[in-house]
């Protein structure tokens, strides 16, 4: 059954004889079921075609005593001046009294510029899924999405306007809402054809990503109008080549009134000579996430990359260690890295290790097995013996964020060896054990002033634990909030923090 009815034959007539191929009429018509889009191109147009075989004059006047011609005539022509005034949309009409297309039946739709017509045909779509299927991504779902020329909007906001005075003489009312949206109609297409082709289901929560940008450099200048009328709209972007965005194209239809819109732009839209172009084909996979614990037994080797004034100072890091390989194994573009805290370089992290999160962006290959992921942690661990990887695993995205939230709440354990030269007795040092919760200002630490502002934060020892040794020994247990700064503390450097210890030398 054909999805228009009586109502909608004059607006449907209007919008074929301008230009406006078969699916853009049904959207226009407020078709919004999905089937009758998804018939191919030339059968629409035929049915359509069937559908419109009307008497002339019942489309044009519906009076029982239609005027003579020449008057009908004059009030179709003044009826579209009214909407295009400044004669660059007239429609116009063949002496028979009809409106003459301008364009074959093939032609280029003046308001969708092609996308609804040869875009999403079978065609199309087997040579997108062609690159899709050469990308070489691993994926069981996909989310399409599309790019349409910001000029779209301009000309279904023209389309709109013509087709919005066509029903108002009906005593209808179109609003812009009524519409079926482009891109949705274009889903509706196109989806069960690229599932079909690549076997697997569309989902708008896949992190596999499959986007296409269509541009039509002959209409480009379609928008420019609306920044002389509405400058406010379009403002300059860091990371936009251009101010008409479809974003500030919709912001000025908005905006401009109808009058004014009519003085600048043809209603209805002139038809183009060529259809859109395709600019892009991508595809991207969203990142996916590796976390675990590592031990770093090495008193020579930094956290991350330690580069000063472009000079590398050690040759590796924890974070290569352990990233390179899997850089390799996902067939990621990059990579980044967190840790939950950092250590000195020439401190070891010893215990349970110290949890970190490799955030893996753009991956080939995503999905793997757990027997392959303890693989991939033995391969780590026998390529080098300065860090031990444990607790591999693939995790979510909240997963870091929790990781990082609760940096700032854990606390450090540091053990130092402290040499006095005073000779000490076991009560000289009792003391240190009663002391809690202390408060230090704690300035960035010079080793790390190329990377981070200078400032004073607020730290706290929460505990601290004596055993003595001999008479120029003690070792010191240390519990402190995460963050604060005790560099060597392996070593005997904890006199430069607290006055106290210098009772003790």
């Amino acid at each position: 059954m054909f999805p228009l009815t009586e109502e909608s034959k004059r607006v449907a007539q209007l919008l074929l004889n301008t230009g406006t191929c078969p699916r853009c009429i049904f959207r226009f018509c407020g078709v919004d079921f999905h089937a009758p889009y998804k018939l191919p191109y030339k059968e629409l147009l035929s049915e359509l075609q069937k559908f419109l075989e009307t008497e002339k004059d019942e489309l044009i006047l519906e009076v029982m005593n239609p005027p003579p011609k020449k008057i009908r005539l004059q009030e179709l022509e003044d009826s579209v001046d009214n909407l295009s005034q400044n004669g660059e949309g007239r429609i116009s009409v063949s002496q028979d009294g009809s409106i003459a297309s301008k364009i074959s039946n093939l032609n280029v739709c003046n308001i969708c510029l092609g996308i609804l017509q040869e875009f999403c045909e079978k065609d199309f779509v087997k040579k997108v899924c062609q690159k899709v299927e050469a990308s070489g991504f691993e994926f069981t779902s996909l989310v399409f999405s599309v790019s349409f020329p910001p000029q779209l909007s301009v000309r279904e906001h023209a389309a709109w306007l013509l087709v919005k005075q066509e029903m108002g003489k009906q005593s209808l009312s179109l609003g812009r809402d009524d519409i079926v949206q482009l891109k949705e109609a274009y889903k509706w297409i196109t989806h069960p054809l690229f599932s079909e082709e690549l076997g697997v289901p569309i989902d708008g929560k896949s992190l596999f990503e499959v986007s296409v940008v269509f541009a039509h450099p002959e209409t480009v200048e379609d928008c420019h109008f609306l920044a002389a009328k509405c400058p406010d709209c379009f403002k300059p972007a860091k990371n936009k080549q251009s101010v008409f965005t479809r974003m500030a194209v919709m912001k000025a239809l908005n905006k401009i009134k109808e009058e004014d819109f009519l003085k600048q732009f043809p209603c209805p839209p002139n038809s183009p000579k060529a259809t859109c172009t395709v600019l892009e084909i991508e595809c991207a996979h969203g990142a996916v996430f590796v976390a675990g614990r590592y031990n770093k037994y090495s008193r020579n080797l930094p956290q991350t990359p330690w580069i000063i004034d472009g000079e590398r100072k050690l040759e590796s890091s924890v974070e290569e260690l352990i990233s390179d390989h899997l850089l390799t194994v996902f067939k990621a573009e990059s990579f980044n890295f967190s840790s939950s805290g950092r250590e000195d370089v020439d401190v070891r992290t010893l215990g349970n290790g110290r949890p970190f999160a490799i955030e893996l962006v753009n991956p080939h290959r995503v999905h793997f097995t757990s027997q392959e992921i303890k693989e991939l942690q033995q391969k780590i661990n026998n390529s080098s013996n300065k860090i031990q990887v444990r607790d591999l695993q693939l995790v979510t995205r909240e997963a870091i964020g929790h990781m990082k939230e609760g940096e700032e709440e854990k606390t450090k354990t540091y053990s130092a060896l402290i040499w006095t030269d005073k000779v000490i007795q076991r009560k000289d040092i009792e003391f240190l054990n009663d002391i809690k919760d202390l408060k230090i200002d704690q300035k960035t630490p010079l080793r790390v002033l190329h990377r981070r502002p200078l400032a004073v934060r607020a730290r706290v020892i929460h505990s601290m634990e004596s055993h003595y040794v001999d008479e120029h020994h003690f070792r010191l247990h240390l519990k402190t909030q995460a963050g604060t700064a005790l560099p060597g503390a392996e070593h005997t450097v904890l006199r430069k923090y607290f006055r106290w210890i210098h009772l003790l030398s």
